[in-house]
Protein backbone atom coordinates (compact mmCIF):
# COMPACT_ATOMS: atom_id res chain seq x y z
CA UNK A 1 0.00 0.00 0.00
CA UNK A 2 1.08 3.87 -1.15
CA UNK A 3 0.44 6.74 1.23
CA UNK A 4 -1.77 9.07 -0.32
CA UNK A 5 0.14 11.92 1.38
CA UNK A 6 3.71 12.01 2.57
CA UNK A 7 2.46 13.58 5.98
CA UNK A 8 5.93 12.96 7.16
CA UNK A 9 7.92 15.38 4.25
CA UNK A 10 5.08 18.15 4.46
CA UNK A 11 6.30 20.49 6.23
CA UNK A 12 2.46 21.85 7.58
CA UNK A 13 1.41 18.40 8.47
CA UNK A 14 4.92 17.62 9.83
CA UNK A 15 4.46 21.03 12.26
CA UNK A 16 0.96 20.15 12.33
CA UNK A 17 1.43 16.14 13.71
CA UNK A 18 4.33 18.13 16.06
CA UNK A 19 1.69 19.80 18.00
CA UNK A 20 -0.70 16.98 18.33
CA UNK A 21 2.26 14.55 19.68
CA UNK A 22 3.24 17.57 22.06
CA UNK A 23 -0.32 17.53 23.32
CA UNK A 24 0.22 13.54 23.97
CA UNK A 25 3.24 13.81 25.58
CA UNK A 26 1.41 16.08 28.20
CA UNK A 27 0.03 13.18 29.17
CA UNK A 28 2.82 11.15 30.05
CA UNK A 29 3.88 10.53 33.64
CA UNK A 30 0.29 11.68 35.20
CA UNK A 31 -2.66 10.41 35.81
CA UNK A 32 -2.95 7.45 33.64
CA UNK A 33 -0.50 4.36 34.11
CA UNK A 34 1.54 4.84 30.33
CA UNK A 35 0.02 0.77 30.28
CA UNK A 36 -3.66 1.75 30.30
CA UNK A 37 -2.25 4.79 27.84
CA UNK A 38 -0.98 2.47 24.96
CA UNK A 39 -4.03 -0.08 25.97
CA UNK A 40 -6.21 2.74 25.21
CA UNK A 41 -4.07 3.80 22.20
CA UNK A 42 -4.09 0.17 20.87
CA UNK A 43 -7.85 -0.45 21.09
CA UNK A 44 -8.83 2.67 19.66
CA UNK A 45 -6.48 2.39 16.54
CA UNK A 46 -8.00 -1.18 16.39
CA UNK A 47 -11.40 -0.12 16.05
CA UNK A 48 -10.81 2.92 13.75
CA UNK A 49 -8.78 0.94 11.39
CA UNK A 50 -5.55 2.54 11.58
CA UNK A 51 -2.82 -0.09 11.05
CA UNK A 52 0.06 2.28 11.29
CA UNK A 53 -0.97 3.33 14.85
CA UNK A 54 -1.93 0.06 15.79
CA UNK A 55 1.66 -0.88 14.30
CA UNK A 56 3.00 1.51 16.75
CA UNK A 57 1.46 1.09 20.13
CA UNK A 58 1.84 -2.15 19.94
CA UNK A 59 5.46 -2.44 19.38
CA UNK A 60 5.93 0.71 21.91
CA UNK A 61 3.83 -1.33 24.35
CA UNK A 62 6.17 -4.22 23.64
CA UNK A 63 9.33 -2.06 24.34
CA UNK A 64 8.16 -0.75 27.38
CA UNK A 65 7.47 -4.35 28.75
CA UNK A 66 4.19 -4.72 28.31
CA UNK A 67 3.06 -8.92 28.22
CA UNK A 68 2.23 -9.45 24.64
CA UNK A 69 -0.49 -11.88 25.87
CA UNK A 70 -2.27 -8.54 27.17
CA UNK A 71 -1.69 -6.96 23.34
CA UNK A 72 -3.21 -10.42 21.96
CA UNK A 73 -6.56 -9.78 23.75
CA UNK A 74 -7.35 -5.99 24.04
CA UNK A 75 -9.40 -6.67 21.16
CA UNK A 76 -11.31 -8.99 23.08
CA UNK A 77 -10.64 -7.73 26.30
CA UNK A 78 -14.59 -7.84 27.71
CA UNK A 79 -13.75 -11.82 27.83
CA UNK A 80 -9.92 -11.87 28.48
CA UNK A 81 -8.87 -12.41 32.55
CA UNK A 82 -5.66 -10.36 32.41
CA UNK A 83 -6.99 -6.80 32.58
CA UNK A 84 -7.40 -4.85 36.01
CA UNK A 85 -11.01 -3.52 36.21
CA UNK A 86 -9.47 -0.12 36.02
CA UNK A 87 -8.37 -1.12 32.39
CA UNK A 88 -11.28 -2.35 31.43
CA UNK A 89 -12.90 0.71 32.60
CA UNK A 90 -10.77 2.78 30.40
CA UNK A 91 -10.73 0.21 27.01
CA UNK A 92 -14.62 0.84 27.25
CA UNK A 93 -14.40 4.80 27.53
CA UNK A 94 -11.86 3.92 24.50
CA UNK A 95 -14.22 2.19 22.70
CA UNK A 96 -17.26 4.31 23.04
CA UNK A 97 -15.14 7.55 22.43
CA UNK A 98 -13.93 5.79 18.94
CA UNK A 99 -17.37 5.12 18.47
CA UNK A 100 -19.01 8.24 18.63
CA UNK A 101 -21.32 8.20 15.00
CA UNK A 102 -22.03 4.74 16.29
CA UNK A 103 -22.77 5.19 19.50
CA UNK A 104 -26.10 7.29 19.36
CA UNK A 105 -25.51 9.53 22.11
CA UNK A 106 -21.48 9.21 22.80
CA UNK A 107 -20.31 8.04 25.92
CA UNK A 108 -22.80 6.41 28.11
CA UNK A 109 -23.28 7.37 31.57
CA UNK A 110 -22.71 3.91 32.93
CA UNK A 111 -19.25 4.02 31.25
CA UNK A 112 -19.11 7.14 32.56
CA UNK A 113 -19.27 6.26 35.91
CA UNK A 114 -17.60 3.21 36.13
CA UNK A 115 -14.25 4.96 34.54
CA UNK A 116 -15.04 7.46 37.35
CA UNK A 117 -14.82 4.91 40.24
CA UNK A 118 -10.96 4.17 39.17
CA UNK A 119 -10.26 7.67 37.98
CA UNK A 120 -10.15 10.91 39.79
CA UNK A 121 -10.86 14.05 38.16
CA UNK A 122 -7.07 14.48 36.43
CA UNK A 123 -7.60 10.54 35.46
CA UNK A 124 -11.11 11.60 33.47
CA UNK A 125 -9.34 14.66 32.04
CA UNK A 126 -5.88 12.37 31.20
CA UNK A 127 -8.06 9.42 29.28
CA UNK A 128 -10.55 12.01 27.65
CA UNK A 129 -7.36 14.21 26.31
CA UNK A 130 -6.05 10.28 25.10
CA UNK A 131 -8.53 9.05 23.59
CA UNK A 132 -9.16 12.18 21.54
CA UNK A 133 -5.63 12.60 20.49
CA UNK A 134 -4.90 8.91 19.26
CA UNK A 135 -8.80 9.63 17.10
CA UNK A 136 -7.23 12.34 15.45
CA UNK A 137 -4.03 10.58 14.84
CA UNK A 138 -6.07 7.68 13.61
CA UNK A 139 -7.91 9.68 11.37
CA UNK A 140 -4.73 11.28 10.04
CA UNK A 141 -2.91 7.83 8.92
CA UNK A 142 -6.65 6.41 7.47
CA UNK A 143 -7.23 9.65 5.24
CA UNK A 144 -4.11 9.65 3.57
CA UNK A 145 -4.08 5.67 3.72
CA UNK A 146 -0.45 4.98 5.78
CA UNK A 147 0.79 1.72 5.73
CA UNK A 148 1.73 -0.46 8.65
CA UNK A 149 4.83 -2.42 9.36
CA UNK A 150 7.50 -0.49 9.48
CA UNK A 151 7.26 1.52 12.50
CA UNK A 152 10.52 1.45 14.63
CA UNK A 153 10.11 1.65 18.39
CA UNK A 154 11.45 5.19 19.16
CA UNK A 155 11.62 6.76 16.15
CA UNK A 156 9.51 9.53 16.87
CA UNK A 157 11.77 10.60 19.92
Amino acid sequence: MEARLDLFGSPLAGTFMKHLASAGRVLQGGAVPAATQELVNLRTSQINGCGFCTDMHTKEAVRAGEDPTRLHLVATWREATVFTDAERAALELAEQGARLADAAGGVTDEAWQNAAKHYDEAGLVALVCQIAAINAFNRLNVLTRQPAGDYVPGMFG
